[in-house]
């Protein structure tokens, strides 16, 4: 089997939280993450934007800069990018052929029990890529919780912790406090961390974790102003934190909630900058206003045909800071492209969307964990009011409905939505 296919095969072993199997890959690769610094991002929402604002940043810096990033839009080598280059595929398939050799050798030797998860072996992949490029440091955002998530193997200098939301209750709790503490297990001694989170019971497990462990929490908010000007989509703002202030720039990203990222990564930067990693001002603005990150409030217009807004909000908060967004943008509403996996908050999600929903077009990507379209039209329409609510089996089929009375339609409910779509829009063009 080729080695790529191999790899996306061990996707039928799901989710398995502990550390033991990739702690044992990675000792066996000589621990590969020992050769560079490591910044670790953890939470609900928001974990890629603060990462890709922090690549842009350093990058601007001139630092050398290894990025990796679950899950993928389109393609499996978007998780793995250095100094903004994607891994090219030969790489990618070296890099899987030595690490599926290596699992052989330890499963036959009686070391390792099972095969790693999927995401146990992209990890171990990527820790091992950055240190074949060099890189002076790598960004690694969390896959799922913290405590027990493969990227928690290394020992960071520093980290991001963005605002906790209800999320995979079957892994990690049934409360905030139960969720945050595991997104607190990857705070280890001697780190700064940095949390966006404000409120008070999460941020005081965060501060009494730290205390713990010998880490020093930042609140990104604390001591921080920023002014916040409309105009257009993109938020301009200008910050002022205890380190020295900003001038007034437009960031990257559209939407709101993209100026809290914004100050959260601002933070880390400084901090950055105190131990080693020099950062200066104008390296910051220039990353946090170039910064590029598709399928987070992207419009893209498709020919003749009409705009399509695509954005990956896969769970109530998400989908809450969408519909800020679309209120604000779209005043009169749009239509409602919508997919949703079985393990998320169907109706948080449409609770969230339905002010700002023209009409509601229920899909499915191509995946199994998705919920059918029909069957989450029904419970669409449970929660959706009055407002229309159809399905098609294919997404693009739905966008072409959609489309039918306005030129501008919106894709959310799932990053695997926003995926197909996009590959369907290269198809188009």
């Amino acid at each position: 089997m080729d080695a790529l296919d191999a790899l996306i095969a061990l996707e039928r072993f799901g989710i398995r939280p502990g550390l033991d199997t990739i702690r044992l890959l990675v000792r066996t690769m000589g621990d590969p993450q020992s050769s560079y610094r490591t910044v670790i991002v953890a939470g609900t929402n928001g974990k890629g934007s603060v990462v890709a604002m922090a690549d842009h940043a350093l990058r601007a810096a001139g630092h050398r800069v290894g990025r990796y990033t679950s899950p993928h839009l389109q393609h499996l080598p978007e998780r793995f990018v250095v100094d903004g280059a994607v891994i090219p595929e030969r790489e990618l398939r070296r890099e899987a052929a030595q690490l599926h050799e290596q699992v052989d050798r330890l499963l036959a030797d009686g070391r390792l029990e099972h095969p790693p998860t999927f995401f146990e072996a992209t990890t171990a992949i990527a820790l091992s890529w950055f240190r074949r490029k060099r890189v002076d440091l790598a960004l690694l955002e969390v896959g799922l919780g913290g405590r027990f998530d493969a990227t928690n193997i290394v020992t960071p200098v520093a980290g991001v912790i963005t605002p906790i939301g209800l999320e995979h209750r079957r892994y990690l709790g049934n409360t905030l406090e139960a969720i945050a503490a595991e997104k607190a297990g990857v705070i280890k001694a001697g780190m700064v961390v940095v949390t966006t989170e404000t409120t008070p019971a999460v941020v005081a497990l965060f501060e009494e974790t730290c205390r713990q462990r010998g880490a020093r929490l930042v609140r990104a908010d604390v001591g921080t102003v920023v002014r916040v000007a409309r105009v257009g989509d993109r938020p301009e703002i200008l910050v002022t934190t205890p380190r020295r202030a900003y001038p007034s720039f437009r960031l990257g990203l559209a939407g709101n909630h993209q100026v809290s990222n914004a100050t959260g990564v601002i933070r880390l930067l400084e901090a950055l900058s105190d131990m080693g990693v020099p950062i200066d001002a104008d390296a910051i603005v220039t990353g946090l206003s170039t910064v590029v990150w598709p399928g987070r409030l992207e419009l893209v217009q498709v020919g003749n045909r009409g705009a399509i807004l695509l954005d990956a909000a896969h769970n109530p908060a998400a989908a809450a800071a969408l519909s800020t967004y679309l209120r604000a943008t779209y005043p009169a509403g749009l239509p409602i492209v919508l997919a949703v996996m079985r393990d998320k908050d169907i109706d948080g999600i449409v609770g969230a969307l339905a002010p700002c929903a023209t009409r509601f077009v229920c899909t499915a990507p191509d995946t199994p964990r998705a919920v059918a379209a029909s069957e989450l039209a029904g419970q669409v329409r449970r929660r959706a009011g009055s407002t229309p609510v159809t399905a098609d089996s294919t997404p693009w089929q739905a966008v072409e409905a959609a489309w039918r009375g306005s030129r501008t339609v919106c894709v959310t409910g799932s990053v695997v939505l926003v995926g197909e779509v996009l590959s369907a829009i290269d198809r188009s063009r």
